[in-house]
């Protein structure tokens, strides 16, 4: 069984047992996540596809783990005009492992 889950402006394809690195989510490690806003449940034999979104459908998971990706770097230049600029950005995340699928 799999899901198509929306959460912080991404797509992921996930199963049970599944641990994903989604945007950051607001709680503590080992608190439980639910996910919502389901787009798609396929068991095999059965599929369901939401417009946009299954109602009744819910992926619950746990916090692993709340901690920053690498830095990225973003550097501005514009040739004999003197003008440079560095600037660094870490990006929040959220480690989940999924625990369970269930529709409706």
């Amino acid at each position: 069984m799999y899901a198509v889950v929306k959460t912080g402006g991404k797509e992921y394809k996930i199963s049970k047992g599944d641990v994903i690195r989604v945007e950051k989510l607001e709680g503590k490690i080992g608190d439980p996540v639910k996910l919502s806003d389901v787009l798609m449940v396929s068991d095999g034999g059965d599929t369901w596809i939401g417009e946009p979104q299954l109602s009744q459908a819910v992926v619950t998971g746990e916090i692993v783990q709340q901690a920053k990706g690498a830095k990225t770097l973003i550097f501005k230049m514009k040739r004999r005009k003197n003008y440079r600029r560095l600037r660094g950005h870490r990006q929040n995340y959220t480690t989940i492992k999924v625990n369970d699928i269930t529709v409706g």
